[in-house]
């Protein structure tokens, strides 16, 4: 299992729910940096936050909803 790939069903799902969460992880500290240094370091800022939208696959809305649907597809996997 790849701990960052897609998964074969849900649109938003990952396959592992530790990825989804480091891909989480990761966007928030690069919106964060992106916001504290916007002034000084305006298109590293930018860069930062087209960073943490390539990490959320998207939105935070999207990473979200994939987050949701990671824990449903693993609860499902677990019950039957």
């Amino acid at each position: 299992m790849k701990l960052f790939g897609k998964a074969a069903t849900g649109f938003f799902a990952s396959q592992s729910l530790a990825g989804h969460l480091l891909r989480g992880a990761t966007a928030f500290v690069l919106l964060y940096w992106a916001v504290v240094h916007q002034q000084a370091q305006p298109f590293m800022a930018l860069l930062a936050g087209a960073g943490a939208l390539i990490a959320m696959r998207g939105c935070p809305v999207c990473w979200t909803l994939g987050l949701v649907e990671t824990i449903g597809q693993k609860l499902k996997r677990q019950s039957g």
